[in-house]
């Protein structure tokens, strides 16, 4: 899944060239960088961790506002951050649940002649129903 969010970049007072990163979507994330590239590779993984921390607490994650509706404060401007929420949570992500479930013996049979893993095989199936907002 992969989802995209604005930020709000400001220069760094403090250090040349620096740049403080805020995701007005996420409550709280804030990063920063030593030049542009590195405060967006910074904003982007602080992003990813804060919704992969909704997602395993089974919070809804919130709604991306258009780019074109959030207004920086005087001297930002605003860039889209994209976050391959796979990606991070096979890397990252620690809490698995434990799900029991009941299928037919002659599909259990077939499964396992094929040496298919059914936890895979489940999670590729809701993860595709999530991205289509079933």
């Amino acid at each position: 899944m992969r989802l995209t969010y604005p930020a709000c970049l400001y220069p760094c007072e403090e250090k040349e060239g620096a740049f403080t990163v805020e995701v007005p979507d996420l409550p709280g994330c804030v990063s920063q960088g030593d030049d542009l590239a590195n405060a967006l590779l910074m904003a982007t993984d602080a992003a990813s961790g804060w919704v992969l921390d909704e997602l395993e607490s089974g919070n809804p994650i919130p709604k991306s506002t258009k780019p074109e509706l959030v207004k920086p404060d005087k001297g930002g401007f605003v860039s889209i951050l994209v976050l391959d929420m796979d990606s991070y949570a096979e890397k990252y992500g620690s809490k698995s649940v434990r799900k029991n479930l009941t299928i037919p013996a002659w599909l259990n049979t077939f499964a396992e002649i094929n040496h298919i893993n059914f936890s895979q095989v489940l999670q590729d199936a809701l993860t595709s129903m999530y991205q289509q907002g079933a």
